[in-house]
């Protein structure tokens, strides 16, 4: 049962209270709000996330018409909490409550319009709802014209390589290769590396032997973070092995 408070006014209030207004000129330069970039447009309060992740966990048993609520508001935090909220939800749910959380992120994808917002959510919202079923959306966003509809996909499959899994990052990583914005270079490159951290380093030396001179700067070098330097020079200098 939702307690008496809990609904979206509730957060909206919690989130005033902790706002800080002298980290919001801070928060809008490096989540790039001004105009023509971005996040142009984006509103910030100053909140902390781990503030924003209490406040979720206080408010998780809100109704789903509130989170929507939260998710149409102009504020970045309020968004941002709405998602935290949806994956609180997300652990304690059950199958058949989960696949309606994954559904409702879905549907509400046009809201999850910035980086954080992707990287905090998509994992476990696309991704681990995803298991044991049809990548087939993975690839439709992936072809989106939306740029965070394809840093949702690419960030997805970091389910799939923290259990192990490498061909989902692998292939939507061949598939992004040429995306011309940098903030998929980035999520491409991170996603890459995860894969050499956790399924093995051959998987992502083998991808770097046949892609790597082609791969945008960025997108490599995040790649090949955790190497050694004289492997990094190596690869940012178009080596590839045999």
């Amino acid at each position: 049962m939702t307690r008496p408070g809990s609904g979206a006014s509730a957060v909206r209030r919690a989130l005033r209270r902790a706002a800080r207004p002298d980290k919001i000129a801070i928060l809008s330069s490096f989540f790039k709000t001004g105009p023509g970039e971005y996040g142009a447009g984006d509103r910030f309060l100053g909140v902390p996330v781990p503030t924003q992740r209490r406040i979720a966990r206080d408010h998780r048993a809100m109704s789903l018409d509130a989170v929507v609520d939260l998710l149409r508001g102009p504020i970045h935090e309020e968004r941002l909490t709405a998602l935290l909220i949806l994956l609180e939800k997300f652990k304690i749910g059950s199958p058949a409550e989960r696949s309606a959380l994954h559904r409702f992120y879905v549907r509400h994808l046009h809201r999850v319009n910035n980086w954080d917002l992707v990287d905090c959510s998509a994992a476990t919202l696309v991704g681990e709802a995803l298991e044991g079923k049809s990548h087939a959306l993975l690839d439709r966003l992936a072809r989106s014209g939306n740029l965070w509809d394809r840093r949702v996909a690419m960030i997805a499959t970091h389910y799939f390589t923290k259990k192990g899994d490498p061909k989902p990052a692998l292939r939507l990583a061949r598939r992004l290769l040429s995306d011309p914005h940098d903030l998929m270079h980035k999520a491409v490159g991170w996603m890459l590396r995860e894969v050499g951290k956790r399924c093995g380093e051959a998987f992502l030396t083998t991808f770097l032997d046949r892609h790597g001179a082609a791969m945008p700067r960025t997108a490599l070098r995040y790649a090949i973070e955790r190497f050694p330097f004289h492997r990094r020079r190596f690869y940012l200098r178009g080596g590839r092995r045999g």
